[in-house]
This record gives C-alpha cells, sequence and structure tokens, in this order.
C-alpha cells in the first residue's frame, strides 16, 4: 500500500509516528507516560528540549521502518531520525523504534522508552551516531540493551550508492550481493531446490516429502550486479510496501567461503536491517515462522558466546 507524506516537523522537532491502530484511534501502549515528557498539543517536551511531534493519523497504520525514508518530506529542516510506535510498542511494550534517516535511511534500533530524550539529544549535538546505535544494539535490537551482543553485528559503514528497488513479493527474496564465485553460486541454488526458470526457489515443494526439521526456503530470487555489495541496513528501505515481503536474504562473500552457505537474513519489520546469520538450510524455517508468527525474528539471531539452539539440536 502507498503511504502519504508525513508532517513538516518544526526546526528541532523529531517526529513520533504511531503505525498502530484499532477503530481508527492509535495505540501507543504505555508510551507517552514511559517517555516521561510534558504535553504541548501535539508536541511531547522531553528532557527539557527535545520537541516529539506527535503523528496519529490511520493512514500510517502499519507504516514500516523501511517505508519511511519514501514519505519523509522534502523541502524542509533536515532529519537525522524518525520515531515509530508501532505493534511491538502498543501490545508488546517493546522500545520505541528510532528509523535513520541520513546514514542509511531505513534502518532501525530500539531504545529504552524513559532513555530517548537523552539518546535524542546525544544525536542532535553529534555526541552519538546511528552508527553506534546500531553497534551498540542486543540480539533484541535494543541499544545497550542486557539481551546478549550479537554474533554477527550489523555493519556499519555500507557503501554510500544508489541501489534499485528490490522486486515487489509476499513471499521471501534471495538477492546475491557477491559475484566473485559463480560455481558457488549454482551450488547454492542447487542446495534450494536448484531454481525454476520463473525465478524461484523452492516454488514446486512436495509437501509429503519436506522435512520439517529443515523447512525449504521458498523465495524469488534476485541475481543482478545492481545489487553488489548491498549491506544489510540498506535492505529495508528497498522493500516496496506493496506487499508484505516476509524477509531478505543475501548471500554474500560469507555464503561462499564457509560451510553450511550461511545467508545473511535482514530482519525487514521489528528492528529493520538487524541482520541473523543462518545456514542456508535454516532460512526456511525463519520464514515459515515468521510467516505463521510462531517466532520473532530476534529467536534467530545468534549471541556471541552462546552456541545457536539450531547447532544445539
Amino acid at each position: 500500500m502507498a503511504f502519504p507524506t508525513l508532517p513538516q516537523p518544526a526546526p528541532g522537532e523529531v517526529l513520533l509516528v504511531s503505525t498502530c491502530f484499532r477503530d481508527g484511534a492509535p495505540l501507543w501502549g504505555g508510551l507517552l507516560n514511559e517517555i516521561r515528557g510534558r504535553r504541548e498539543g501535539d508536541v511531547l517536551v522531553v528532557d527539557g528540549d527535545v520537541r516529539l511531534r506527535l503523528v496519529e493519523g490511520p493512514a500510517w497504520n502499519s507504516l514500516h521502518g523501511g517505508n519511511v525514508p519514501a514519505v519523509v518530506p522534502d523541502g524542509g529542516p533536515a532529519q537525522q531520525v524518525a520515531v515509530l510506535a508501532d505493534i511491538s510498542v502498543a501490545y508488546g511494550g517493546g522500545g520505541p523504534l528510532l528509523i535513520d534517516l541520513a546514514g542509511a535511511p531505513g534502518r532501525g534500533v530500539r531504545v529504552p522508552p524513559a532513555r530517548l530524550g537523552e539518546v535524542l539529544t546525544a544525536m542532535t549535538s553529534g555526541a552519538l551516531t546511528f552508527d553506534r546505535l546500531v553497534r551498540d544494539m542486543d540480539v533484541f535490537g535494543m541499544y545497550q540493551g542486557d539481551g546478549g551482543r550479537p554474533a554477527f553485528p550489523a555493519p556499519t559503514a555500507p557503501p554510500h550508492r544508489a541501489f534499485p528497488a528490490l522486486p515487489a513479493t509476499d513471499a521471501a527474496l534471495l538477492v546475491r550481493t557477491c559475484f566473485d564465485d559463480e560455481d558457488g553460486w549454482r551450488a547454492l541454488l542447487a542446495a534450494l531446490d536448484g531454481g525454476d526458470e520463473q525465478g524461484w526457489v523452492g516454488a514446486d515443494l512436495d509437501l509429503e516429502e519436506i522435512d520439517v526439521e529443515n523447512y525449504p526456503l521458498t523465495a524469488r530470487v534476485v541475481d543482478d550486479r545492481a545489487f553488489e555489495d548491498l549491506q544489510p541496513g540498506q535492505v529495508p528501505a528497498l522493500v516496496p510496501p506493496e506487499k508484505h515481503t516476509t524477509l531478505v536474504a543475501l548471500a554474500d562473500a560469507r555464503t561462499f567461503a564457509e560451510a553450511g552457505r550461511p545467508l545473511t537474513v535482514v530482519d525487514l519489520y521489528d528492528t529493520p536491517g538487524q541482520p541473523a546469520v543462518l545456514p542456508c538450510d535454516k532460512v526456511g524455517s525463519l520464514a515459515c515462522n515468521l510467516e505463521l508468527a510462531n517466532m520473532d525474528f530476534h529467536e534467530f539471531v545468534a549471541q556471541k558466546d552462546v552456541e545457536p539452539w539450531w547447532e544445539a539440536s
């Protein structure tokens, strides 16, 4: 679906957008109280001088982090970041989602509600960058959270060049980003059911022969040098909003160098741009569980110095 342009914030304001609604009413959960700000009409003043412009229109229902850069208004003051109160905030008590609008637009990091003003103040002064937020997030995507450090931290120095939009699909995407090993690429496709003439892997599976412990991946294949060196943080903004794409799996240099042909899977919704590195035969299980809402993305993010559950089983 297409989203309208967000309101133009006044100089010094940061947009705080509700993206979860019931019967047309915004669902903030306990966020506005937890932020501990002072309400001035449509503005919440936090930590003395941080001004959060509340955006509550149901037209932005289900707006995801990767969609935000495309709906930020042009011509006004430059915006470093926007903040989303999404379904995790409304129903799960999760921290607000900060969306990068400058470095790698569309990637996200969550922050504890009580620290939102502190973090935004530090970003405004230049004492804190979005790259630092990303480097310091835990396996749940929370800045300086206590969930343990990711075994494969998100890269924070993406190539500064434009990438085209990814294809719109309500399934998963398998995107080739490394073109140094043609034999390795063909071996990966063979391991994922070979691919077909329409550019899919796993599209013609026999349900009676599926190994539920290693559920096969069904994904549209993107084999295009225009996506060479694409990094996880750049992916969410490239996914068209018309479809609810399950995930994007990157076949990168690690895929062709390590045992198990690991893919770098990118979260598109809970913490946009967060990577999970999985053996290629486990990515189908992740996609299936996300589609059924059986598990959350963070459950597939390996923690540093801890054996992943899929290797222990």
